[in-house]
């Protein structure tokens, strides 16, 4: 059976009529003033998910995670956590921990006293308290770090502090604003990795707000992504990415190569698009109802697309003539860019397969620019 990519694991309850969401988001709208921050929005997350609320700046997804945490109240619309709806319910008395993007950690206090801190305002015994600060010492791999104070630790050991005290609680739901935002790049790359493992040790379900793409690729079971205080789509990682619902979201994940052209022949499960403004023609696959001499786009990622100074079989369908006008060496891929007679650049990217190149490509060649009839989608909204 073929699939969109690879996936993280073998588990997919949404795809199950029968599952329950552990978390339903339904109609829910929050208004400031005048402003609407979330639309109407209805979202379904199960148990043990690691899902991904992703959008920019301004699109409504912090305001969606601080109403499930119970810091903002809906103005229309409830939310259910565990089949119970939490209107009227504080944050304290909710199944939910959130980790903030400034960890929040008390400086005067050690490690160890920072994850107690939570478990000794609910009472807990102190033998208790001490077994479960052990626990989540080892558990974020800070057993060393106990006696130290916040300003002693580097970020990520912070970040890992602020994790072992928001799960120190146990709680149904983890909520995570941007948890990553402060770290430098290998070290967020390492941390996001952490986060999964530590998630499915855990069994927790955990939703996180991040602008960061890849973070929220790399790390989530599905992401939402959102747009206006709406979701614009909901599905894995790679069903975001390979087969993208709308202009919209093919343009904000990744880097993509959009046309956009007239249906001028749809048969056989395929569909020739006429891009006139680059004297192309376009053969994919009819994966959408269109009908001949409707404005359809076609999207196709950098990689998908291949270079070569000879003329394709058939230069007069997903080919094209231009020049190599820019080249990006990032060591494991190359990035290029052509410029086709009208000025319009098509991006296109190889990997660094072997360490040396015969007759390598270079700026000012002239090249051809081809791909295969599946290696785009259709897009019809």
């Amino acid at each position: 059976m073929k699939s969109l990519g690879s996936f993280r694991r073998k588990f997919a309850p949404w795809n199950d009529p029968e599952a329950k969401p552990f978390i339903a988001i339904e109609n829910v709208t929050k208004r400031f003033g005048d402003f609407t921050a979330v639309d109407d929005l209805s979202l379904n997350i199960y148990n043990r998910e690691f899902f991904a609320l992703l959008g920019a700046s301004g699109c409504g997804k912090s305001t969606l995670l601080r109403m499930l945490a119970g810091f903002e109240t809906p103005t229309s619309g409830r939310i259910l956590i565990d089949g119970q709806d939490m209107s009227g319910i504080p944050p304290y008395k909710r199944p939910v921990n959130m980790m903030f993007q400034s960890y929040a950690l008390f400086p005067h206090m050690t490690v160890e006293a920072n994850i107690a801190f939570g478990l000794k305002q609910d009472g807990m015994p102190k033998n208790e308290i001490e077994a479960r600060v052990a626990e989540m010492l080892k558990l974020v791999k800070l057993e060393q770090f106990a006696k130290r104070k916040p300003h002693q630790l580097s970020g990520g050991q912070r970040q890992r502090v602020a994790l072992a005290r928001c799960v120190a609680k146990r709680p149904k739901v983890l909520l995570l604003d941007e948890p990553l935002g402060a770290l430098d790049k290998k070290l967020r790359e390492e941390t996001q990795f952490e986060l999964m493992d530590l998630q499915m040790k855990l069994g927790l379900t955990f939703v996180v707000v991040t602008h960061d793409q890849e973070e929220a690729m790399t790390m989530s079971d599905r992401i939402a992504v959102m747009d206006k205080g709406k979701v614009k789509q909901v599905a894995t990682p790679a069903e975001v990415y390979e087969a993208p619902n709308s202009k919209f979201v093919a343009d904000f994940i990744g880097n993509v190569n959009m046309f956009e052209g007239t249906a001028a022949a749809v048969e056989n499960g395929k569909i020739d698009i006429d891009v006139a403004a680059d004297k192309m023609t376009i053969r994919t696959d009819a994966t959408r109802n269109c009908s001949v001499g409707q404005t359809v786009g076609f999207a196709i990622r950098p990689e998908k697309i291949r270079l070569s100074r000879k003329e394709p079989a058939n230069p007069a369908v997903n080919a094209a003539y231009g020049e190599l006008y820019d080249i990006a060496y990032f060591g494991d891929m190359t990035v290029f860019h052509v410029r086709l007679e009208n000025g319009r650049i098509i991006k296109a990217a190889s990997l660094n397969a072997v360490r040396t190149v015969e007759d390598p490509l270079g700026y000012e060649d002239m090249v051809w620019v081809n791909f295969d009839t599946d290696a785009g989608i259709l897009l019809t909204a």
